[in-house]
């Protein structure tokens, strides 16, 4: 079992570094997928507020949401650039076109 407060503790130390590729990423985009960054459900589902504060110290100063799809997939976003079911779409598209591209043998 997790223990709450560790995985906390673990986020509020995290080097500002580990978020560096996602915070551009939300810059240009306003979208990021969990696999560009440290974090994944549990993270995501415990500590939000951790994780927002992480990426206010790396420099992201705007509003930040998450979304989830079917469990497969998160996914970080601008609220004020995107709708939460448009990246649910978005995520459902995502994921399915990984599904078909692991299912191509090679």
């Amino acid at each position: 079992m997790v223990n709450v407060e560790q995985l906390k503790n673990s986020v509020n130390r995290m080097s500002v570094d580990v978020v560096r590729e996602a915070v551009l990423e939300l810059r240009l985009d306003g979208l990021v997928t969990e696999g560009k960054t440290p974090f994944n459900k549990l993270h995501f589902n415990t500590c939000f507020a951790e994780i927002e504060a992480l990426f206010q110290r790396a420099g992201y100063h705007r509003q930040l949401d998450v979304v989830g799809y079917q469990g497969l997939m998160y996914a970080l976003y601008d609220p004020v650039r995107w709708e939460a079911v448009d990246v649910l779409r978005w995520l459902k598209e995502f994921t399915e076109a990984a599904a078909r591209t692991q299912s191509i043998p090679a």
